[in-house]
């Protein structure tokens, strides 16, 4: 659809955080990448799809804040005094944002295509998505929603047992 296009049009690069299980910095990495990227003069964004374990408002220090709406879509959190990351994640939606989120499929699929199509990204050099632990449906909503976008591709998050 048009509004498709027209709210990841401005995103040069996607970059997917995955891992095979939870707890191995898959949040972390995707924070400090964005980090490092903003300190190298790229526009960044990211794309919190953890539903269950939102953590990166926490992390960037904006939990309390509130996404608004504009005519395409929501429009992201901005952190840092120079607002030169965008953040979008499901713990701006949540009323405590400790609050743990119980979803089936089929709505947290709908909510996951909802972030890739509804959010104003805006003009970005990279949009990092910092995904749920393991492989579920949510990795393949989340894929088949940025499909026909150009994904740079994949960081996968290990370590060892």
């Amino acid at each position: 659809t048009l509004a498709e296009r027209t709210n990841l049009a401005g995103v040069r690069h996607i970059l997917l955080v995955l891992s095979g299980k939870g707890g191995v910095g898959k949040s972390t990495i995707s924070t400090e990448l964005a980090l490092a990227l903003r300190s190298a003069g790229k526009r960044v964004g990211i794309l919190d799809v953890d539903l269950c374990g939102p953590s990166i408002p926490r992390m960037l220090r904006v939990q309390d804040s509130a996404v608004h709406q504009c005519d395409s879509g929501w429009v992201p959190v901005f952190v840092g005094q120079d607002k030169a990351i965008a953040l979008m994640s499901i713990g701006f939606l949540l009323e405590r944002p400790d609050d743990a989120v119980v979803w089936r499929g089929p709505k947290k699929n709908a909510l996951i295509k909802q972030f890739v199509t509804d959010v104003a990204w805006g003009d970005l050099d990279f949009l990092i998505v910092d995904t749920p632990p393991g492989t579920s449906d949510e990795h393949i909503s989340t894929v088949e929603a940025l499909r026909p976008h150009q994904l740079l591709g994949a960081i996968l998050v290990t370590t060892p047992q």
